[in-house]
């Protein structure tokens, strides 16, 4: 028995994916330069340290409260350091996450960024 007008089975058109995919791809993009400029600022040890980095993760700026700085104790102004530094990297990433998760999440492609 013929089939008469088969269509394929609801097979999207393949023009038409990747015409989003495409449209997807710009738009994530356009949403990582954007994010690669703003600024993320992060404190550590009750605000003793302040780091600022931006999307790119480039520290930008930092702060170190004179009253955290012991020379009989760099240790701890090194970890007050290491752990702003580090929230900010963390920060930076999740605010990159969100934003791409915004575009992708439509075709479900977690961890993609």
């Amino acid at each position: 028995m013929a089939k008469k007008g088969f269509k394929g089975g609801g097979m999207p058109n393949m023009g038409n994916m990747m015409k989003q995919a495409q449209k997807m791809q710009k738009e994530m993009k356009e949403k990582q330069a954007e994010l690669e400029e703003k600024e993320i600022e992060t404190t550590a040890g009750g605000g003793a340290v302040k780091v600022t980095i931006n999307g790119k993760k480039e520290i930008l700026g930092m702060e170190i409260d004179r009253d955290v700085v012991d020379s009989e104790d760099v240790e701890m102004l090194q970890d007050l350091i290491m752990a702003a530094v580090n929230e900010a990297i963390r920060n930076a990433e999740d605010m990159m996450n969100k934003e791409m998760e915004k575009i992708t999440g439509k075709m479900n492609m977690p961890g993609m960024f």
